[in-house]
């Protein structure tokens, strides 16, 4: 009995120790899984530090290296401040040089200066005793204003005696035409006396023969008048070459002289460029209407300077031929309306000048220029504009041309 109940006591101690076994691993399962849970947010809050640990890490890195290039830029800057300070001490220690030597040259001037006032005093006393090669100075000035004088005169004469031979010329072209009007009527008279001569009429062979000699007569008068002609038109073309070798030479004089007198040489053909800036600032600011504005007037002195383009027609004036611009040229047309009448008239007028003066070249030339009528300048006015100036040159040396 003993036995028996021990053993249900020892069941019964084991069924409890089973349950208390099967609670306790229960028990421990929920720790396990709670610490579990623990563990893998743990992991988590790892990881992410982790990841910031890195970027963290990059930022650094990308800081250190930043701020190694500052750095570097910083001390090669500084190099560069202390190399320039160098550089600019040496120039100041040069500038100090030179303005002391500078300084001792002045010093040395105005010892010159005073030794050559000096010198110039003494020379000024000199050459008031020797107011006798003065005299000769003058003397050779009044020959060169002579000579000037004699010059304008020549010119004078010259155009004279050309206007006169014109007159001649003409006096004795009507005589010639009048000569051979005479000539081919009495041709006609013998013609006609010579059929009336066959008749054997002697009174009208006896005419014959007289119309024959005043024919002969009228001839040889005629071939001296040819060759007078003949003679005076060399003469005469001479004296032309003469004038335009005076004008050539009084072109080049006043080229050498800076005046505002009427009478000035103009280059013709030259392109106007002040209506172009004007256009090209209508429409873009200055800088760059400045530029368009150049490059145009540089593509249109090329097209000047082309001999092959030739806008011109010819049109009658007083039954005359007279080329004019041909207005519907398509390049002139193209400038009108882009750019407007006054670029248009500035292109024109070059153009007009070129034909006149160069046709052939295609480029400016240089021409006496009446600027007050706005037409060529004669060679009297080339003359009188000439004196003009020498008249005033003499006056600020103290000399004054007699007129």
């Amino acid at each position: 009995m003993e036995n028996k109940s021990h053993e249900e006591e020892l069941k019964k101690e084991a069924r409890l120790a089973v349950r208390l076994a099967l609670e306790n691993n229960a028990t421990i399962c929920k720790v396990v899984n709670g610490l579990m849970e623990k563990l893998h947010a743990k992991d988590r809050s790892l990881l992410e530090w982790e990841q910031k640990y890195h970027d963290v890490s990059a930022t650094v890195r990308q800081l250190t290296d930043e701020k190694a290039k500052l750095c570097e830029e910083y001390t090669k800057e500084i190099r560069k401040a202390y190399l320039k300070n160098i550089k600019l001490n040496q120039d100041v220690e040069c500038q100090k040089k030179e303005l002391e030597q500078k300084t001792r040259e002045l010093d040395e001037c105005k010892a010159q200066n005073q030794l050559e006032r000096t010198n110039l005093m003494n020379e000024i006393e000199v050459n008031t005793i020797k107011n006798s090669s003065l005299q000769l100075d003058t003397f050779e000035q009044q020959r060169a204003d002579e000579n000037v004088m004699k010059l304008a005169e020549d010119l004078k004469r010259q155009k004279e005696e050309l206007h006169n031979r014109i007159i001649k010329l003409e006096m004795q072209l009507d005589a010639k035409q009048a000569l051979e009007l005479e000539i081919e009527q009495m041709r006609g008279t013998l013609n006609v006396m010579k059929h009336m001569g066959d008749d054997g009429d002697s009174e009208v062979l006896i005419k014959v023969e007289k119309v024959l000699e005043d024919m002969r007569e009228k001839e040889e008068e005629l071939e001296d008048l040819e060759s007078l002609n003949q003679t005076l038109l060399v003469r005469e073309l001479k004296r032309n070459d003469e004038l335009v070798d005076a004008r050539k030479e009084l072109i080049n004089g006043l080229k050498e002289i800076s005046t505002r007198d009427h009478i000035r040489v103009k280059r013709m053909g030259v392109l106007d460029s002040r209506p172009f800036h004007a256009a090209m600032k209508r429409k873009y600011n200055e800088e760059e209407a400045e530029e368009r504005a150049s490059d145009l007037c540089s593509l249109w002195e090329e097209y000047l300077k082309d001999p092959d383009w030739h806008p011109f027609r010819v049109v009658k004036v007083e039954g005359k031929d007279k080329q004019v611009i041909k207005e519907e040229d398509e390049k002139l047309r193209g400038l009108r309306n882009e750019m407007g009448d006054e670029v248009y008239q500035s292109a024109a007028a070059a153009l007009v000048e070129i034909n006149e003066n160069n046709p052939s070249g295609g480029y400016g030339t240089s021409e006496l220029w009446n600027y007050d009528e706005g037409r060529k300048a004669t060679l009297q006015e080339g003359v009188r504009s000439l004196l003009k100036q020498w008249n005033i040159v003499k006056r600020q040396r103290g000399v004054t041309l007699r007129e």
